[in-house]
């Protein structure tokens, strides 16, 4: 069964990081047989550059 860390932490209040809730959860019985991270979004957004526009003109050579 997977469970996601952040499901966990709707139902349980901690401050730890994944890799010591899987530890602490293997140390009480519940084995922890794989911690793997996951994305949303493929690639975790690197290179995504976020700019605002400006300003707006038509180019001089363009199309009306």
């Amino acid at each position: 069964m997977k469970i996601s860390y952040n499901w966990l932490k709707r139902y349980a209040d901690f401050d730890l990081q994944p890799e010591e809730v899987s530890r602490l959860l293997t140390f009480s019985g519940l084995e922890v047989e794989v911690f793997e991270k996951t994305e949303s979004v493929k690639g975790g957004l690197k290179g995504v550059f976020v700019g605002l526009v400006v300003e707006c003109t038509k180019h001089p050579n363009g199309c009306e």
